[in-house]
């Protein structure tokens, strides 16, 4: 864990170091940011310009389980639109990517397959104003699986990912705070599972992000994630939580194109079924990193 924040710091100041020299202009003088990316797994509440449109690549990447080596990825090649200046529409194909050996309860997998796919809604509920700092969007982001996200197995999932993405500026240009309000209903099928019928679950989360520009084109911060783990689509029976915590990045590398990473490490948990665990590594990985280039136009 420290080895991996070790590389991920000085890739950070690495690209800092290397940001564009011709986008520095003095502080009082920096242009608006876009806040949807600066947040890490934390999403703003920025929706674009109305027209605005986006292509991107990125990638979530779950590592370490309760033992042996354990690596689950999941990268979405996403086209963006912004029609109005108040709603946003997103869509595109995902890859999944595994490597599992040793793991107690999972079959062992090197693999990379198509996901599936998944679309996403975002509307502007309230707009940040020279008299209004905070700025609301809430986010529905349906998603069908023929891959099984933890294990990799051949499934049919279907799951909603409802968000509140809420953001302030504390420090006008310069320091920026996000929050996310989650909850995330699926059912999963397993076509090898005779009589089995679906398995239902749920998620609900929240978050707190801090992100301060040391450049005009280049925010650093860190995120805070609180996870809870349901069987049942309503929040039905408690298994577990897990808290995450870690660093973020974001850099505008030209006019048009930008980069995010962001780490989170899990910092502590709890698993109803082994009431001893200090982690939740049933229903969570030790870690997770989230990448993601983009090119507007």
């Amino acid at each position: 864990m420290r080895a991996l924040a070790a590389a991920f710091f000085s890739v950070c100041a690495g690209m800092v170091m290397g940001a564009p020299a011709h986008a520095q202009p003095q502080a009082g003088d920096w242009p608006e940011i876009e806040t949807k990316d600066i947040f890490g797994f934390t999403e703003g509440s920025g929706i674009g310009l109305e027209g605005e449109k986006e292509i991107s690549f990125g990638t979530e990447a779950r590592l370490g389980k309760s033992g042996g080596r354990y690596w689950g990825s999941e990268s979405k090649l996403e086209f963006e639109f912004t029609p109005s200046q108040y709603v946003q529409f997103a869509f595109g194909p995902f890859f999944s990517a595994h490597n599992i050996s040793n793991v107690p309860g999972l079959d062992d997998r090197k693999a990379v397959n198509l996901g599936g796919a998944f679309g996403e809604v975002r509307y502007l509920l309230l707009d940040r104003s020279a008299s209004q700092p905070v700025s609301l969007t809430l986010s529905a982001e349906p998603e069908w699986r023929r891959i099984d996200e933890t294990g990799g197995a051949r499934v049919t999932n279907a799951e909603l990912e409802l968000k509140l993405n809420a953001d302030v500026e504390l420090i006008k240009d310069r320091l920026y705070f996000g929050s996310n309000l989650l909850y995330e209903p699926e059912g999963t099928r397993d076509p090898d599972g005779v009589g089995a019928g679906w398995m239902q679950e749920s998620k609900l989360g929240v978050s707190g992000a801090l992100a301060y520009r040391v450049a005009s084109d280049v925010a650093l911060g860190a995120e805070v994630w609180y996870l809870r783990h349901y069987d049942g689509m309503w929040a039905n029976q408690f298994t577990g939580d897990a808290v995450y915590l870690g660093p973020t990045l974001y850099v505008k590398v030209a006019p048009k194109v930008f980069i995010t990473a962001a780490w989170n490490a899990q910092v502590t948990g709890s698993d109803v079924d082994d009431p001893g665990a200090h982690l939740n590594l049933p229903e969570f990985s030790r870690q997770r990193f989230q990448f993601k280039t983009a090119f507007e136009f």
